[in-house]
């Protein structure tokens, strides 16, 4: 089989096809297929499945050019991987699309391994998931996009953003500002997500009409939470019993949404975490999902592998 891609982006060419052209040898080499370049114009060669499964890489990496310079060599393993699994998915019969639909068109979310999704299926199917996982892992990034795709699809009229302010070594009393000034640093990974998603403008106007709330977790006591998605970040910063109050303003037609590193516990007594104290509860329960996610499912740099790696929990951190 043959196939002619155009290039979106003729200007970047050098970053698609990589120094020396790398990425395409790396396509080549890990995909059994020819590959061939001119005049903005690539042509694939090989088997059907092969060359369908190159067509989509290249299709990615493209689409990851709409918004920055370059890729990186893990990038396009990262794409060649997924591509594969894809195909594998289609020929067994479950093509169905990971693809999370968001606001903004620049912006393809959709998880990137095997563990994300089995994540973005969980949060499909249930009313109540916990996500554990090391930094990188995407637990946060994508439980956002997963309630943003809700949102414009209309199955729930509001967004609540939550996360307990603790604070990892310094006080919040000494920050300075109002309430919502010493807060909003807690809850900024919340807003940088979100960023990806939709305009700064329409998230603006969400907020104030009150269709998106982020607030620390102290502010949710007394209330009851009807169509909406909630999501708990930092989850393992709670206490028994802030667990069980949050867990408590589950509403109906409503998703929630708990994340969380078991490794970075910030309480000043570690073993009193609420998050682990509620996956031992509620393992087994019926309309729960609990997905663990580990350092094959880290997204960033590489080195955040190896760096979770270096501080196994099995190597506790010494607390000054």
């Amino acid at each position: 089989m043959e196939l002619t891609i155009t290039l979106e982006d003729a200007g970047k060419r050098a970053a698609l096809f990589g120094s020396g052209d790398r990425h395409l040898r790396l396509i080549r080499g890990s995909l059994g297929v020819q590959i061939s370049a001119r005049d903005g114009v690539i042509r694939l060669a090989g088997d059907a499945r092969a060359v369908g499964k190159a067509a989509s890489v290249l299709d990615e990496l493209q689409r990851a050019l709409r918004t920055h310079d370059e890729i990186t060599d893990e990038q396009v393993t990262q794409a060649i991987t997924y591509a594969s699994q894809l195909d594998e998915r289609r020929h067994n019969g479950d093509g169905q699309s990971d693809i999370v639909d968001v606001y903004t068109r620049h912006t393809v979310i959709r998880p990137r391994t095997q563990g994300q999704r089995a994540y973005i299926d969980a949060i499909r199917r249930n009313d109540l998931v916990f996500c554990v996982g090391p930094a990188g892992s995407g637990k946060t990034y994508l439980a956002v996009a997963m309630a943003v795709s809700m949102l414009k699809a209309g199955t729930i009229q509001r967004l609540v953003l939550v996360r307990p302010a603790v604070e990892a070594g310094e006080k919040l009393g000494f920050l300075p500002g109002d309430m919502q000034a010493k807060v909003n640093p807690y809850l900024r990974p919340l807003f940088d997500a979100m960023h990806d998603m939709m305009g700064f403008d329409q998230i603006k106007r969400f907020i104030a009409n009150d269709v998106i709330e982020v607030a620390p977790l102290a502010f949710m006591r007394g209330r009851t939470l009807n169509n909406s998605a909630i999501i708990l970040d930092e989850a393992q910063n709670t206490t028994t019993s802030q667990m069980l109050m949050f867990l408590t303003r589950l509403g109906h037609n409503s998703k929630m949404i708990v994340t969380g590193d078991d490794s970075q516990v910030d309480l000043e007594r570690p073993e009193l975490s609420g998050m682990a104290d509620a996956l031992r509860r509620l393992e087994g329960v019926r309309g729960v999902s609990i997905i663990r996610l580990d350092k094959a499912d880290i997204v960033r740099h590489r080195l955040v592998q190896d760096i979770v790696q270096a501080y196994n929990p099995k190597d506790p951190i010494t607390r000054s």
